[in-house]
């Protein structure tokens, strides 16, 4: 699904950005792909946050060169008029973060908070913008009102790279939470385009409950709670049917899915989405100590209601501490997760904040490398490797997932 972008923005023509002390205009809007959004921006990268939900598209990395990459997903219903059911709705592109993270239909202790919580569907105030060295950041904040509390948001470019270090900085709050990013790639219609790949993890499950509801015109092709330990074998709906091979997408056209993969423990975890025929690789990295599982939103024209329609093809890459998509109830209740001792929810407490740390980039991929096999870090680096032992390394400052600091 190709995003909805204005030809000028996705040429990249504020390279003056990267030239000033603080990002040139920052605190005044352009409306983006029908959203007001502030702008900050290298030579290497430029990304657009919505004031409404926090929402990071597009994104242009490489956009110094004379093929710029954008893989964040815009819905296509951006300029229409609806009266969405949800907040989160009326923005949904790219990567945002969710706080309670899912659905919340639940009401808990009197909360009922929106899909993705207040951080994903209300208005952000832009608090300012600065450049340190290398380091070109942008801080908005939102003051949340069901449950009281305040997230600071600091997006963060570096000179050279081609990477966005996100930082979310919670205050009060105070309690067990679902939380996460939800990273939304575009799709191209044809099948296999992607190969995605991961860091070891410990087990991967179906959502254990139905996810797409046929009375709802939504569909779904994988097996309701199925466990698996193979993202190429994922066992399907139908009796008899062939296992479904999740490392390669898009695939099985008018179905809307969602598993997630629980993280083995360890400093660092990441997922890649590789695009073979136009030799590039989106990542992203985090701390699975913060973020224990990666949750996988296919969408490939599944959804008939509105807005949908059938016209959205995106995967998310949602790496999350919660009960699939289901919200604050099931994530703070004892769940299947729970009792084999994954976390699924995060203990926010009133005496210190809480800080996620999380960093997405694109690095270039020559060609036959078709997925990731295993990543090494270096001081300053990342370095994938395919299954065939082509290595292609990347300048990313990972211990930012620790520090919090460049």
């Amino acid at each position: 699904m190709r995003s909805l972008l204005l030809p000028s923005f996705a040429l990249g023509s504020l390279l003056s950005l990267a030239m000033t002390p603080t990002v040139s205009g920052a605190e005044k809007l352009r409306t983006i792909a029908s959203q007001p959004s502030w702008i900050l921006a290298t030579h290497q990268v430029e990304l657009a946050l919505t004031r409404l939900g926090g929402h990071m598209a597009p994104v242009t990395f490489y956009r110094d060169t004379d093929h710029p990459v954008q893989p964040y997903h815009i819905t296509p219903w951006q300029g229409e008029k609806h009266d969405y059911p949800v907040p989160v709705l009326a923005p949904l592109r790219g990567d945002f973060f969710c706080l309670p993270f899912g659905g919340n239909d639940t009401a808990v202790n009197g909360e009922k908070h929106p899909p993705h919580g207040e951080t994903a569907g209300s208005p952000w105030t832009f608090v300012g913008s600065k450049k340190q060295g290398e380091v070109l950041t942008l801080t908005t904040v939102l003051e949340t009102k069901i449950r009281p509390g305040r997230v600071t948001k600091e997006l963060s470019l570096v000179d050279g790279e081609n990477v966005v270090y996100s930082r979310h900085r919670i205050e009060g709050f105070v309690g067990p939470t679902p939380l996460g990013h939800h990273a939304t790639l575009a799709m191209p219609e044809t099948d296999g385009a992607f190969r995605i790949s991961t860091s070891p993890f410990r087990f991967g499950m179906v959502a254990p409950g139905l996810f797409s509801d046929p009375a709802k015109a939504e569909y779904q092709a994988l097996q309701i709670g199925a466990r698996f330990t193979d993202l190429h074998k994922v066992p399907a709906a139908w009796k008899g049917a062939a296992d479904a091979d999740l490392a390669s997408l898009p695939a099985r056209k008018g179905f809307a899915d969602l598993i997630l993969l629980l993280n083995a423990p360890g400093e660092r975890a990441w997922v890649t989405a590789t695009r073979r025929d136009q030799g590039w690789m989106w990542f992203a990295l985090k701390d699975p100590s913060v973020l224990t599982g990666t949750l996988f939103w296919l969408e490939n024209h599944g959804r008939h209601g509105m807005p949908w329609l059938g016209r959205n093809n995106c995967v998310g890459i949602e790496d999350i501490t919660g009960h699939w998509a289901d919200g604050l109830a099931a994530s703070v209740a004892p769940n299947v997760l729970t009792r084999e001792g994954i976390r699924t929810a995060i203990d926010l407490s009133a005496d210190r904040p809480t800080a996620v740390n999380y960093i997405q980039g694109v690095v270039r991929v020559p060609p036959g490398f078709d997925e990731v096999k295993t990543a090494e870090f270096g001081a300053g680096t990342v370095t994938f490797i395919s299954p065939g032992g082509l290595r292609v390394t990347a300048p990313v400052r990972h211990e930012f997932l620790k520090t919090g600091t460049l």
